[in-house]
């Protein structure tokens, strides 16, 4: 049942350190839940009763909060072998904290907390790494959470650009690259009006310091976007 996922969920930090064996044991303890998503479908609703820690095993979901005005925010982005749910699993509340949506059409496993840190039936070897693991996991979510105050903090239009392009440059290791998202998904990300975004990116355009056509990005004048911050 697993098999055709073993490659994408080796990615997971949850199962970081097991070889193919230990894993498809481990899975076979953990009994996970595999559903498949339309494009647009909902995955979670902020408020609804949680169903588990989310694996994205293929397509691109994003996650997102409202305001009390209604305005949408994303608060990440997600590609296969990244997990949503992690910061809910372990907190009694038993509600999804934020909106979960497939920006694309996608495969996810989800998985019962209660059988991540509870005693293993089977008594796995891996079981104690998977405990480590998901601590792990808890620690980097409250980092990204952090980043996310960061754009926050910065002020400017441009400013919020060029970090979000200075990410993607230094993840990809590419002066040209792809965004996983739309204009809209940026705006909402970036906490902009999308006509504003539109319009500072023509001028960044215009002048020299980046280049673009819809999703795909080549940066020009690398030194420039760094002053921007």
């Amino acid at each position: 049942m697993y098999e055709k996922w073993i490659g994408v969920i080796k990615k997971s930090p949850l199962f970081k350190g097991m070889n193919g064996n230990e894993l498809k044991i481990m899975l076979e303890c953990l009994k996970p839940r595999i559903c498949c998503y339309k494009k647009n479908d909902y995955i979670a609703t902020a408020g609804d009763h949680f169903e588990g820690l989310g694996i994205i095993l293929s397509g691109v979901l994003t996650v997102s909060k409202e305001d009390a005005a209604g305005r949408r925010m994303i608060m990440s982005i997600l590609k296969p072998g990244d997990m949503f749910g992690e910061m809910a699993a372990f907190s009694g509340e038993g509600r999804w904290p934020a909106t979960v949506n497939a920006i694309e059409q996608g495969t996810v496993m989800f998985l019962p907390p209660g059988k991540i840190v509870g005693s293993c039936e089977k008594a796995c070897i891996s079981h104690r790494q998977l405990i480590i693991n998901m601590l792990q996991v808890i620690s980097s979510k409250a980092l990204m959470l952090n980043r996310k105050l960061e754009y926050l903090s910065v002020k400017s239009m441009r400013g919020k650009i060029s970090k979000f392009l200075l990410e993607q440059y230094k993840m990809i290791g590419s002066s040209t690259f792809m965004i996983p998202i739309n204009r809209n998904e940026l705006a909402d990300f970036l906490n902009v009006a999308r006509p504003s975004l539109s319009r500072e990116m023509a001028r960044m355009k215009e002048e020299g310091i980046i280049d673009f056509h819809r999703s795909s990005f080549r940066i020009v004048n690398l030194q420039a976007l760094k002053e921007m911050l």
